[in-house]
């Protein structure tokens, strides 16, 4: 089995409000200190099936322009995703599953350039806006009872589950591959850098807090239980951690390398982009309102996220 990053982003960041204000409140952190920032996605080579978790942004998708207020960057264009899933050698066609851990675009963007794939998706997301018109869905129900000491998972592949994780978004799920005595976790945003799961603080972004504590809890447990690759989309560290088949330690954290950001300002379109799901605002399309005059109190249409989580386009 060969397990490998699809990589489309790079030089982000993620302040620590962000990444670890979810339950104390962003005002109780330093917007000063930004962790490393990136956006990947994976895929899972069995030897007779190709196998994504996700499908990154949509084709199109703007680059944000940050200033030193913005909660969070995506980061640069190094590719499309299906650029960056080309660049490994393989070719739509031969993708057999997908494996979507949540609705947001940044997971779920591309999905329809896969059209001879099963996509597997919690039965709780099938309504979500991203997925509609999508014909090659399959609802997951969980049907394989318990996985260690989470409570409901189903099995895709052999060494493959899905696992549910509810909390990031009302479908959240993990994906958990088992092969050379190690436990390869993707994560749906369980959080978005790993400096949050040794710390053990919630991101900003959640559809039903008590739930994200309690996926959390279950995360860290089963780290301190399992020799764990923690892979996630939005750090270098998930595929740092990946490429080095790095266990996760949570008492002897990895060294946290800090954000190098430039605040040269690109020239800004007038648009802005939600960096939570890459809903895109425009004002020619909402009768010529610019962002700035829109109620402080306005909410994505997709996420429902505040202004606070847009960026300049």
């Amino acid at each position: 089995m060969e397990i490998k990053a699809v990589k489309f982003r790079t030089d982000g960041f993620y302040s620590q409000p962000f990444a670890f204000g979810g339950e104390e409140g962003i005002d109780k952190f330093d917007i000063n200190i930004r962790y490393r920032g990136s956006l990947q996605n994976y895929l899972i080579d069995t030897g007779s099936e190709v196998i994504l978790v996700d499908t990154g942004i949509p084709a199109g998708t703007p680059e944000e322009v940050p200033d030193e207020n913005s909660l969070g960057f995506t980061g640069k264009d190094l590719y499309t995703y299906m650029e960056a899933f080309a660049n490994l050698g393989y070719k739509p066609e031969q993708v057999t599953k997908i494996l979507l851990t949540h609705r947001h675009s940044d997971h779920s963007g591309e999905l329809k350039s896969f059209p001879n794939a099963k996509v597997y998706v919690n039965a709780n997301e099938m309504d979500a806006a991203e997925l509609q018109g999508l014909t090659n869905l399959v609802p997951v129900n969980f049907i394989d009872g318990a996985y260690y000491n989470f409570p409901a998972s189903q099995i895709i592949a052999d060494g493959i589950r899905l696992v549910e994780a509810k909390g990031h978004t009302k479908g959240n799920s993990i994906v958990i591959v088992e092969t050379d005595g190690l436990f390869y976790m993707f994560h749906g945003d369980i959080t978005y850098v790993d400096e949050a799961l040794y710390e053990d603080k919630l991101s900003i972004v959640y559809d039903d807090l008590p739930a994200t504590r309690e996926t959390q809890n279950r995360v860290r447990e089963f780290v301190r239980n399992h020799p764990t690759v923690y892979c996630g989309t939005h750090t270098p560290q998930g595929y740092e951690n990946l490429e080095a088949k790095r266990v996760m330690d949570l008492d002897h954290p990895v060294p946290t390398v800090f954000a190098k950001v430039d605040f040269s300002q690109q020239k800004a379109s007038g648009k802005y982009v939600c960096t939570i799901c890459g809903y895109i605002y425009d004002p020619a399309e909402h009768d010529g309102i610019p962002f700035e005059e829109l109620p402080d109190d306005w909410r994505c249409p997709r996420c429902r996220q505040g202004k606070e989580k847009f960026n300049k386009a």
